[in-house]
């Protein structure tokens, strides 16, 4: 803004006791910086709620990036999971299962192996629990 030094002040002083007089003076000094107060008080205020309008479009703008950074993860996995579903689908429908495949196996199979509890050798002793 514009600035007052002491010789400007004091200029202003005598102006204002020539013009107003002793007696009005102190009054109108009382005045005057009251409305100086209520002046700065609206320009405090007026600053605050500029900086706060600006956090929160701050806070809106950043929040808006995060928002889309997830919808486009989001996009990605269900692009993935189609894309799986698809692959899993083409699988099945190229190897259709076997007859003898659907059908409970009445023993174990071959490729298995021996069971943990039926003993590898027939001369060999069960596992103790």
């Amino acid at each position: 803004m514009f600035e007052l030094g002491w010789i400007e002040i004091g200029l202003i002083g005598v102006i204002a006791l020539v013009v107003l007089g002793p007696e009005r003076l102190p009054k109108a000094a009382r005045l005057a910086g009251l409305w100086v107060r209520k002046a700065r008080a609206q320009w405090f205020a007026m600053k605050a709620e500029l900086e706060r309008e600006i956090a929160a479009e701050e806070l809106k703008t950043g929040l808006g990036g995060v928002r889309r950074d997830l919808q486009d993860a989001a996009d990605r996995v269900r692009e993935d999971l189609r894309g799986m579903d698809a692959s899993l689908r083409e699988g099945l429908r190229d190897d259709p299962p076997s007859a003898d495949a659907s059908a409970p196996s009445a023993g174990p199979s071959p490729s298995a192996g021996p069971s943990p509890s039926a003993p590898a050798r027939p001369d060999a002793a069960p596992p103790v629990p």
